[in-house]
Protein backbone atom coordinates (compact mmCIF):
# COMPACT_ATOMS: atom_id res chain seq x y z
CA UNK A 1 0.00 0.00 0.00
CA UNK A 2 1.32 3.47 -0.81
CA UNK A 3 0.08 7.04 -0.24
CA UNK A 4 1.12 8.55 -4.04
CA UNK A 5 0.60 11.97 -3.20
CA UNK A 6 3.36 13.04 -4.75
CA UNK A 7 3.78 10.97 -7.65
CA UNK A 8 0.59 9.10 -9.11
CA UNK A 9 2.80 5.74 -10.09
CA UNK A 10 5.40 5.38 -7.18
CA UNK A 11 7.28 7.17 -4.32
CA UNK A 12 9.50 10.15 -4.19
CA UNK A 13 13.30 9.02 -3.74
CA UNK A 14 13.71 11.10 -0.88
CA UNK A 15 17.88 9.49 -0.43
CA UNK A 16 18.49 11.94 -3.99
CA UNK A 17 21.07 13.98 -3.68
CA UNK A 18 20.40 18.05 -4.18
CA UNK A 19 21.58 18.98 -7.52
CA UNK A 20 25.34 20.62 -7.61
CA UNK A 21 23.55 24.13 -7.86
CA UNK A 22 21.54 23.75 -4.54
CA UNK A 23 23.45 26.35 -2.34
CA UNK A 24 23.51 28.67 -5.51
CA UNK A 25 19.93 28.57 -5.93
CA UNK A 26 19.44 28.89 -2.16
CA UNK A 27 21.51 32.12 -1.95
CA UNK A 28 21.04 33.73 -5.06
CA UNK A 29 17.34 33.48 -5.08
CA UNK A 30 17.07 34.79 -1.38
CA UNK A 31 15.06 31.33 -0.83
CA UNK A 32 15.84 31.08 2.62
CA UNK A 33 12.86 33.92 3.72
CA UNK A 34 10.59 31.06 1.68
CA UNK A 35 12.02 27.94 3.35
CA UNK A 36 11.39 29.51 6.85
CA UNK A 37 7.71 30.68 6.18
CA UNK A 38 6.90 26.92 5.31
CA UNK A 39 8.92 25.22 7.56
CA UNK A 40 7.31 27.23 10.42
CA UNK A 41 11.12 26.11 12.87
CA UNK A 42 10.13 22.27 12.43
CA UNK A 43 13.61 21.00 11.09
CA UNK A 44 11.55 17.81 9.21
CA UNK A 45 9.20 20.02 7.02
CA UNK A 46 12.69 22.37 6.73
CA UNK A 47 13.95 19.29 5.02
CA UNK A 48 10.98 17.88 3.00
CA UNK A 49 10.37 21.10 1.51
CA UNK A 50 14.04 21.54 0.53
CA UNK A 51 13.69 18.40 -1.29
CA UNK A 52 10.81 18.25 -2.98
CA UNK A 53 11.30 21.82 -4.57
CA UNK A 54 14.90 20.63 -5.38
CA UNK A 55 13.66 17.90 -7.09
CA UNK A 56 11.94 19.29 -10.18
CA UNK A 57 8.66 17.66 -12.10
CA UNK A 58 9.25 17.37 -16.10
CA UNK A 59 6.08 17.22 -17.15
CA UNK A 60 2.45 19.00 -16.95
CA UNK A 61 0.27 16.03 -15.98
CA UNK A 62 3.13 15.56 -12.71
CA UNK A 63 2.53 19.26 -12.00
CA UNK A 64 -1.47 19.33 -12.39
CA UNK A 65 -1.63 16.11 -10.58
CA UNK A 66 0.25 17.94 -7.35
CA UNK A 67 -1.72 20.87 -7.63
CA UNK A 68 -4.94 19.16 -7.65
CA UNK A 69 -4.02 17.92 -4.16
CA UNK A 70 -2.69 21.33 -2.70
CA UNK A 71 -5.55 22.71 -3.89
CA UNK A 72 -7.84 20.45 -1.63
CA UNK A 73 -5.23 20.78 1.55
CA UNK A 74 -5.88 24.50 1.01
CA UNK A 75 -9.83 23.68 1.14
CA UNK A 76 -9.86 21.09 4.18
CA UNK A 77 -6.64 22.06 6.33
CA UNK A 78 -7.85 21.35 9.30
CA UNK A 79 -8.48 17.44 8.06
CA UNK A 80 -5.06 17.43 6.80
CA UNK A 81 -3.18 18.75 9.52
CA UNK A 82 -5.42 16.04 11.93
CA UNK A 83 -4.27 13.53 9.54
CA UNK A 84 -0.16 14.71 9.52
CA UNK A 85 -0.84 14.64 13.72
CA UNK A 86 -2.20 11.28 13.80
CA UNK A 87 1.11 9.63 11.18
CA UNK A 88 3.33 12.11 13.61
CA UNK A 89 1.49 10.30 16.33
CA UNK A 90 2.30 6.71 15.21
CA UNK A 91 6.11 7.24 14.26
CA UNK A 92 6.54 8.30 17.52
CA UNK A 93 4.29 5.62 19.50
CA UNK A 94 6.87 3.01 17.45
CA UNK A 95 9.86 4.72 18.45
CA UNK A 96 8.98 4.10 22.25
CA UNK A 97 8.12 0.34 21.77
CA UNK A 98 11.38 0.53 19.79
CA UNK A 99 12.99 1.45 22.33
CA UNK A 100 11.26 -1.05 24.97
CA UNK A 101 11.99 -3.86 23.07
CA UNK A 102 16.02 -3.22 22.87
CA UNK A 103 16.27 -3.56 19.28
CA UNK A 104 20.13 -3.18 19.00
CA UNK A 105 20.19 -7.11 20.43
CA UNK A 106 17.74 -7.79 17.34
CA UNK A 107 20.32 -9.06 15.17
CA UNK A 108 22.31 -11.79 17.22
CA UNK A 109 19.11 -12.57 19.49
CA UNK A 110 15.65 -13.95 16.78
CA UNK A 111 13.78 -14.18 20.26
CA UNK A 112 14.45 -10.24 20.91
CA UNK A 113 13.95 -9.75 16.97
CA UNK A 114 10.64 -11.24 17.65
CA UNK A 115 9.15 -9.85 20.49
CA UNK A 116 10.16 -6.31 18.93
CA UNK A 117 8.42 -6.87 15.79
CA UNK A 118 5.73 -8.16 17.28
CA UNK A 119 4.95 -5.34 19.77
CA UNK A 120 5.82 -2.76 16.80
CA UNK A 121 3.28 -4.70 14.48
CA UNK A 122 0.55 -4.96 17.39
CA UNK A 123 1.07 -0.84 17.59
CA UNK A 124 0.62 -0.62 14.13
CA UNK A 125 -1.96 -2.37 13.25
CA UNK A 126 -4.16 -0.60 15.81
CA UNK A 127 -2.90 2.86 14.36
CA UNK A 128 -3.87 1.34 10.73
CA UNK A 129 -7.96 0.61 12.27
CA UNK A 130 -7.42 4.75 13.53
CA UNK A 131 -6.27 5.18 9.77
CA UNK A 132 -9.17 3.34 8.41
CA UNK A 133 -11.75 5.47 10.90
CA UNK A 134 -10.48 8.61 9.55
CA UNK A 135 -10.49 7.78 5.87
CA UNK A 136 -13.98 6.09 6.29
CA UNK A 137 -15.19 10.02 7.80
CA UNK A 138 -13.46 12.14 5.48
CA UNK A 139 -12.96 10.37 2.01
CA UNK A 140 -16.26 12.16 0.61
CA UNK A 141 -14.76 15.51 1.14
CA UNK A 142 -11.99 14.89 -1.18
CA UNK A 143 -11.74 14.33 -5.45
CA UNK A 144 -8.52 15.04 -6.81
CA UNK A 145 -7.26 11.84 -8.21
CA UNK A 146 -4.33 11.98 -5.59
CA UNK A 147 -6.70 11.90 -2.84
CA UNK A 148 -9.14 9.67 -4.21
CA UNK A 149 -6.36 6.69 -5.19
CA UNK A 150 -5.31 7.29 -1.25
CA UNK A 151 -8.57 7.00 0.55
CA UNK A 152 -9.44 4.30 -2.09
CA UNK A 153 -6.48 2.15 -1.21
CA UNK A 154 -7.22 2.50 2.37
CA UNK A 155 -10.80 1.63 2.34
CA UNK A 156 -9.47 -1.51 -0.10
CA UNK A 157 -6.81 -2.93 2.11
CA UNK A 158 -7.67 -2.29 5.51
CA UNK A 159 -10.95 -4.51 5.35
CA UNK A 160 -11.78 -6.17 8.92
CA UNK A 161 -10.81 -9.46 7.59
CA UNK A 162 -7.20 -8.28 6.95
CA UNK A 163 -6.62 -6.56 10.39
CA UNK A 164 -8.70 -9.72 12.30
CA UNK A 165 -5.73 -12.22 10.11
CA UNK A 166 -3.32 -9.39 11.93
CA UNK A 167 -4.48 -9.92 15.27
CA UNK A 168 -4.80 -14.03 14.69
CA UNK A 169 -1.17 -14.39 13.66
CA UNK A 170 -0.01 -11.65 16.26
CA UNK A 171 -1.44 -14.29 19.23
CA UNK A 172 -0.12 -17.63 17.75
CA UNK A 173 3.08 -15.51 17.01
CA UNK A 174 3.84 -15.34 21.11
CA UNK A 175 4.21 -18.81 21.22
CA UNK A 176 2.71 -19.46 24.52
CA UNK A 177 1.90 -23.22 24.31
CA UNK A 178 5.66 -23.83 23.01
CA UNK A 179 6.91 -24.00 19.70
CA UNK A 180 7.21 -26.59 17.53
CA UNK A 181 10.01 -27.15 15.24
CA UNK A 182 11.67 -29.67 12.75
CA UNK A 183 15.11 -30.12 11.31
CA UNK A 184 17.12 -32.91 9.40
CA UNK A 185 20.11 -34.37 9.83
CA UNK A 186 23.21 -33.12 8.06
CA UNK A 187 26.88 -33.70 7.62
CA UNK A 188 28.38 -34.62 11.14
CA UNK A 189 24.90 -34.96 12.48
CA UNK A 190 24.17 -31.71 13.24
CA UNK A 191 21.06 -30.25 12.58
CA UNK A 192 19.99 -28.42 9.39
CA UNK A 193 16.84 -27.20 7.72
CA UNK A 194 15.17 -26.37 10.43
CA UNK A 195 11.43 -25.39 9.72
CA UNK A 196 8.74 -23.83 12.25
CA UNK A 197 5.43 -25.80 12.29
CA UNK A 198 1.85 -24.50 13.01
CA UNK A 199 0.13 -26.61 15.48
CA UNK A 200 -2.91 -27.02 17.79
CA UNK A 201 -2.64 -27.85 21.98
CA UNK A 202 -5.79 -29.61 22.88
CA UNK A 203 -6.75 -28.21 26.38
CA UNK A 204 -5.38 -31.22 28.67
CA UNK A 205 -8.96 -33.28 30.01
CA UNK A 206 -10.38 -32.85 33.76
CA UNK A 207 -8.55 -36.78 34.39
CA UNK A 208 -5.55 -35.25 32.77
CA UNK A 209 -5.58 -32.63 35.23
CA UNK A 210 -5.80 -34.94 37.60
CA UNK A 211 -2.75 -37.74 36.79
CA UNK A 212 0.47 -36.49 36.41
CA UNK A 213 1.49 -36.56 32.90
CA UNK A 214 3.62 -38.98 31.30
CA UNK A 215 6.42 -38.10 29.09
CA UNK A 216 6.73 -40.12 25.64
CA UNK A 217 10.09 -42.51 25.22
CA UNK A 218 11.26 -39.59 22.32
CA UNK A 219 10.48 -36.70 25.20
CA UNK A 220 13.65 -35.51 26.81
CA UNK A 221 13.75 -33.84 29.89
CA UNK A 222 16.07 -31.52 30.96
CA UNK A 223 17.06 -31.29 34.92
CA UNK A 224 16.47 -28.01 36.06
CA UNK A 225 20.38 -27.00 36.87
CA UNK A 226 21.75 -28.14 33.55
CA UNK A 227 22.19 -24.52 32.49
CA UNK A 228 24.63 -25.96 28.97
CA UNK A 229 21.41 -27.89 28.28
CA UNK A 230 19.19 -24.95 28.87
CA UNK A 231 21.57 -23.24 26.57
CA UNK A 232 21.12 -25.33 23.70
CA UNK A 233 17.52 -25.67 23.90
CA UNK A 234 17.49 -21.80 23.60
CA UNK A 235 19.95 -21.91 20.51
CA UNK A 236 17.76 -24.78 19.01
CA UNK A 237 14.34 -22.56 19.30
CA UNK A 238 16.09 -19.48 17.68
CA UNK A 239 16.93 -21.54 14.58
CA UNK A 240 13.78 -22.47 14.29
CA UNK A 241 11.65 -19.30 14.89
CA UNK A 242 14.36 -17.05 13.34
CA UNK A 243 12.71 -16.90 9.79
CA UNK A 244 9.40 -15.84 11.68
CA UNK A 245 11.07 -13.12 13.33
CA UNK A 246 12.39 -12.06 10.00
CA UNK A 247 8.88 -12.18 8.37
CA UNK A 248 7.15 -10.59 11.13
CA UNK A 249 10.23 -7.60 11.16
CA UNK A 250 9.90 -7.31 7.27
CA UNK A 251 6.01 -6.88 8.32
CA UNK A 252 6.33 -4.13 10.57
CA UNK A 253 9.02 -2.59 8.23
CA UNK A 254 6.93 -2.50 5.47
CA UNK A 255 3.90 -0.92 7.07
CA UNK A 256 6.02 1.82 9.39
CA UNK A 257 7.56 2.93 5.54
CA UNK A 258 3.87 3.60 4.53
CA UNK A 259 3.36 5.98 7.76
CA UNK A 260 6.79 7.60 6.99
CA UNK A 261 6.36 7.80 3.51
CA UNK A 262 2.64 9.55 4.23
CA UNK A 263 4.21 11.94 6.56
CA UNK A 264 7.08 12.97 4.35
CA UNK A 265 4.29 13.69 1.69
CA UNK A 266 1.73 15.39 3.43
CA UNK A 267 4.68 17.48 5.46
CA UNK A 268 5.17 19.10 2.03
CA UNK A 269 1.68 19.89 1.47
CA UNK A 270 1.46 21.65 4.64
CA UNK A 271 4.45 23.75 4.17
CA UNK A 272 3.20 24.95 0.65
CA UNK A 273 -0.36 25.41 2.84
CA UNK A 274 1.99 27.99 5.55
CA UNK A 275 3.51 29.85 2.61
CA UNK A 276 0.20 30.20 0.68
CA UNK A 277 -1.66 31.78 4.15
CA UNK A 278 1.19 33.68 4.77
CA UNK A 279 1.49 35.76 1.02
CA UNK A 280 -2.71 35.56 0.92
CA UNK A 281 -3.34 36.92 4.42
CA UNK A 282 -0.95 40.21 3.23
CA UNK A 283 -3.16 40.33 -0.08
CA UNK A 284 -0.72 39.15 -2.21
CA UNK A 285 -1.56 37.30 -5.80
CA UNK A 286 -0.51 33.31 -5.79
CA UNK A 287 -1.99 31.63 -8.81
CA UNK A 288 -2.18 28.03 -9.86
CA UNK A 289 0.12 28.21 -13.03
CA UNK A 290 -0.20 26.56 -16.67
CA UNK A 291 2.65 24.28 -17.13
CA UNK A 292 3.94 23.88 -20.57
CA UNK A 293 6.04 20.56 -21.98
CA UNK A 294 9.83 21.28 -22.49
CA UNK A 295 10.62 23.09 -25.16
CA UNK A 296 7.65 24.69 -25.98
CA UNK A 297 8.73 28.05 -25.59
CA UNK A 298 6.19 30.15 -23.63
CA UNK A 299 6.59 32.95 -21.20
CA UNK A 300 3.57 35.13 -20.14
CA UNK A 301 3.39 36.19 -16.94
CA UNK A 302 1.37 39.29 -14.80
CA UNK A 303 1.42 40.82 -11.85
CA UNK A 304 5.04 38.24 -10.98
CA UNK A 305 7.00 39.80 -7.74
CA UNK A 306 9.43 38.71 -5.34
CA UNK A 307 7.77 36.17 -2.73
CA UNK A 308 10.76 36.39 -0.59
CA UNK A 309 10.85 40.12 -0.42
CA UNK A 310 7.71 40.51 -0.29
CA UNK A 311 7.68 38.44 3.11
CA UNK A 312 10.24 40.77 4.68
CA UNK A 313 8.35 44.13 3.50
CA UNK A 314 5.48 45.40 5.20
CA UNK A 315 4.26 46.86 1.98
CA UNK A 316 3.07 44.83 -1.11
CA UNK A 317 5.72 43.96 -4.02
CA UNK A 318 5.08 45.52 -7.35
CA UNK A 319 4.28 43.09 -9.83
CA UNK A 320 5.75 42.89 -13.65
CA UNK A 321 3.82 41.83 -16.58
CA UNK A 322 6.11 40.48 -19.30
CA UNK A 323 4.92 38.52 -22.74
CA UNK A 324 8.26 36.80 -23.79
CA UNK A 325 6.71 33.75 -26.01
CA UNK A 326 9.10 32.05 -28.45
CA UNK A 327 11.71 34.29 -26.98
CA UNK A 328 14.60 32.31 -25.38
CA UNK A 329 17.07 35.94 -24.14
CA UNK A 330 15.25 38.27 -22.17
CA UNK A 331 17.76 40.97 -21.29
CA UNK A 332 16.86 43.41 -18.55
CA UNK A 333 18.49 46.84 -18.26
CA UNK A 334 17.85 50.28 -16.63
CA UNK A 335 18.37 52.24 -13.84
CA UNK A 336 19.96 51.08 -10.75
CA UNK A 337 17.76 49.64 -7.84
CA UNK A 338 15.10 49.92 -10.32
CA UNK A 339 13.70 45.69 -9.82
CA UNK A 340 16.07 44.16 -12.04
CA UNK A 341 17.72 41.87 -9.76
CA UNK A 342 14.39 41.36 -8.02
CA UNK A 343 12.55 40.23 -11.05
CA UNK A 344 15.29 37.58 -11.87
CA UNK A 345 14.82 36.24 -8.54
CA UNK A 346 10.78 36.36 -9.23
CA UNK A 347 11.47 34.26 -12.27
CA UNK A 348 13.77 31.69 -10.39
CA UNK A 349 11.50 31.46 -7.52
CA UNK A 350 8.25 30.95 -9.85
CA UNK A 351 9.31 28.61 -12.26
CA UNK A 352 11.01 26.23 -9.14
CA UNK A 353 7.61 26.35 -7.20
CA UNK A 354 5.88 25.55 -10.86
CA UNK A 355 7.86 22.61 -11.40
CA UNK A 356 7.16 21.74 -7.91
CA UNK A 357 3.73 21.03 -8.18
CA UNK A 358 2.64 24.57 -5.89
CA UNK A 359 1.26 28.15 -6.23
CA UNK A 360 3.32 30.73 -7.83
CA UNK A 361 3.65 34.49 -6.56
CA UNK A 362 1.33 35.90 -9.38
CA UNK A 363 -1.65 36.46 -11.01
CA UNK A 364 -1.15 34.41 -14.26
CA UNK A 365 1.81 32.88 -14.64
CA UNK A 366 2.32 30.30 -18.09
CA UNK A 367 5.29 29.18 -19.50
CA UNK A 368 7.12 26.10 -20.92
CA UNK A 369 9.04 23.16 -18.61
CA UNK A 370 12.57 23.75 -18.38
CA UNK A 371 15.26 20.77 -17.80
CA UNK A 372 17.29 22.58 -14.80
CA UNK A 373 17.52 25.70 -13.34
CA UNK A 374 21.03 27.53 -13.00
CA UNK A 375 22.13 30.93 -11.76
CA UNK A 376 25.16 33.18 -11.62
CA UNK A 377 25.01 36.64 -9.93
CA UNK A 378 27.41 38.48 -8.98
CA UNK A 379 28.81 38.07 -5.70
CA UNK A 380 30.22 40.99 -3.43
CA UNK A 381 33.91 40.53 -2.33
CA UNK A 382 34.91 37.93 -0.26
CA UNK A 383 38.30 38.37 2.47
CA UNK A 384 38.89 34.22 2.13
CA UNK A 385 38.57 34.29 -1.50
CA UNK A 386 42.05 33.07 -2.82
CA UNK A 387 41.51 33.97 -6.76
CA UNK A 388 40.47 37.24 -8.04
CA UNK A 389 36.52 38.08 -8.69
CA UNK A 390 36.55 37.61 -12.51
CA UNK A 391 38.70 33.78 -12.00
CA UNK A 392 35.90 33.31 -9.37
CA UNK A 393 33.14 34.22 -11.68
CA UNK A 394 34.43 32.11 -14.54
CA UNK A 395 35.16 28.88 -12.01
CA UNK A 396 31.35 29.42 -11.31
CA UNK A 397 30.39 29.57 -14.79
CA UNK A 398 32.96 25.56 -15.64
CA UNK A 399 30.20 24.45 -13.05
CA UNK A 400 27.43 25.42 -14.70
CA UNK A 401 28.59 24.52 -18.36
CA UNK A 402 30.10 21.12 -17.46
CA UNK A 403 26.72 20.65 -16.09
CA UNK A 404 23.04 22.57 -17.95
CA UNK A 405 21.77 20.88 -20.64
CA UNK A 406 18.83 21.67 -23.30
CA UNK A 407 15.78 23.32 -22.88
CA UNK A 408 17.25 24.56 -19.12
CA UNK A 409 16.47 27.77 -17.68
CA UNK A 410 20.08 30.12 -16.71
CA UNK A 411 20.12 33.79 -14.84
CA UNK A 412 22.63 36.10 -15.16
CA UNK A 413 22.57 38.69 -13.04
CA UNK A 414 25.49 41.27 -13.72
CA UNK A 415 27.71 38.72 -14.52
CA UNK A 416 31.52 39.36 -15.50
CA UNK A 417 30.95 42.66 -14.22
CA UNK A 418 33.99 42.16 -12.43
CA UNK A 419 36.37 43.40 -15.62
CA UNK A 420 35.78 46.36 -17.68
CA UNK A 421 33.14 46.29 -20.05
CA UNK A 422 34.93 45.54 -23.11
CA UNK A 423 35.84 42.21 -21.86
CA UNK A 424 32.96 41.31 -19.56
CA UNK A 425 30.49 42.03 -22.83
CA UNK A 426 32.58 39.49 -25.39
CA UNK A 427 32.67 37.05 -22.73
CA UNK A 428 28.90 37.46 -21.99
CA UNK A 429 28.25 37.02 -25.93
CA UNK A 430 30.18 34.03 -26.34
CA UNK A 431 28.26 32.53 -23.56
CA UNK A 432 25.22 33.73 -24.48
CA UNK A 433 25.74 32.66 -27.92
CA UNK A 434 26.85 28.86 -27.13
CA UNK A 435 24.06 28.55 -24.37
CA UNK A 436 21.33 29.86 -27.21
CA UNK A 437 22.40 27.32 -29.41
CA UNK A 438 22.04 24.59 -26.84
CA UNK A 439 17.92 25.98 -26.31
CA UNK A 440 18.97 27.11 -23.45
CA UNK A 441 16.56 30.12 -21.80
CA UNK A 442 18.47 32.81 -20.43
CA UNK A 443 17.52 36.27 -18.64
CA UNK A 444 19.97 38.54 -17.94
CA UNK A 445 20.56 41.65 -16.26
CA UNK A 446 23.56 43.37 -17.04
CA UNK A 447 24.31 47.22 -16.97
CA UNK A 448 27.20 46.88 -19.95
CA UNK A 449 25.47 48.84 -22.45
CA UNK A 450 28.09 47.56 -24.95
CA UNK A 451 26.61 43.80 -24.54
CA UNK A 452 22.72 44.78 -24.21
CA UNK A 453 23.37 47.04 -27.37
CA UNK A 454 25.11 44.22 -29.62
CA UNK A 455 22.02 42.22 -28.94
CA UNK A 456 19.56 44.29 -29.89
CA UNK A 457 21.93 45.78 -33.41
CA UNK A 458 21.85 42.11 -34.81
CA UNK A 459 18.20 41.91 -34.43
CA UNK A 460 17.95 38.92 -32.33
CA UNK A 461 14.79 37.20 -33.05
CA UNK A 462 14.95 35.03 -30.04
CA UNK A 463 15.18 38.70 -27.77
CA UNK A 464 12.83 40.27 -25.69
CA UNK A 465 14.43 43.78 -24.10
CA UNK A 466 12.92 44.95 -20.70
CA UNK A 467 13.94 48.07 -18.85
CA UNK A 468 13.71 49.19 -15.78
CA UNK A 469 11.51 52.70 -15.24
CA UNK A 470 12.65 55.74 -13.77
CA UNK A 471 10.16 58.48 -13.05
CA UNK A 472 11.04 62.20 -14.20
CA UNK A 473 12.13 63.09 -10.66
CA UNK A 474 14.41 60.24 -10.14
CA UNK A 475 12.04 57.66 -8.42
CA UNK A 476 11.76 54.62 -9.01
CA UNK A 477 8.39 52.51 -9.55
CA UNK A 478 10.50 49.24 -9.21
CA UNK A 479 8.58 48.21 -12.82
CA UNK A 480 9.98 46.53 -15.80
CA UNK A 481 8.47 48.00 -19.11
CA UNK A 482 9.54 46.77 -22.98
CA UNK A 483 12.70 49.28 -23.92
CA UNK A 484 15.80 48.87 -25.50
CA UNK A 485 19.06 49.73 -23.64
CA UNK A 486 20.15 52.95 -22.34
CA UNK A 487 23.78 53.98 -22.14
CA UNK A 488 23.66 55.28 -18.88
CA UNK A 489 21.99 53.26 -15.43
CA UNK A 490 21.16 56.80 -13.76
CA UNK A 491 23.75 56.23 -10.78
CA UNK A 492 23.89 59.79 -10.33
CA UNK A 493 20.00 59.64 -8.69
CA UNK A 494 21.24 57.09 -6.13
CA UNK A 495 24.24 59.58 -5.01
CA UNK A 496 22.09 62.29 -4.82
CA UNK A 497 19.92 60.25 -2.72
CA UNK A 498 22.95 59.26 -0.78
CA UNK A 499 24.90 62.08 -0.42
CA UNK A 500 22.13 65.48 -1.21
CA UNK A 501 24.37 66.85 -3.93
CA UNK A 502 23.78 66.68 -7.42
CA UNK A 503 26.34 65.80 -10.04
Amino acid sequence: MKANLLFQNGDFDRSAPPPVNFDDLVQDLEFGQILSIMSRGDDYTLETVKKVLMQSLKSPAQIKYRQEILKEVLAHEDTIRELYQSVRETLQGVSKVSFLGIGYFSKQNPEITLHRALQQLKFLSDRLIQLYKFANTNSSKFNSQGFAYFYSQIMKELTQQYLDTINQHLRQLRFSDGVLISAALGEGNKGRDYRLHKHQIDKPSRIKKIFPHRHSVNTIVIPDRDEAGFKALEELRGRGINAAANAVAKSADHILSYFENLRFELSFYLGCTNLYRELTEKGEPVCFPDPKPIGAGTFRVEGLYDASLSLRLKAKCVGNDVIADSRGLIVITGANRGGKSTFLRSVGLAQIMMQAGMFVPAVSYNADIVESIFTHFKREEDSEMKSGKLEEELARMKVIVDNISSNSMLLLNESFSSTNEKEGSEIARQIVKAMREDCIKIFFVTHFYDLASSFKRNNRSDAVFLRAERNEDGTRPFKLVDGEPLSTVFGSDIYQQVFGVKL
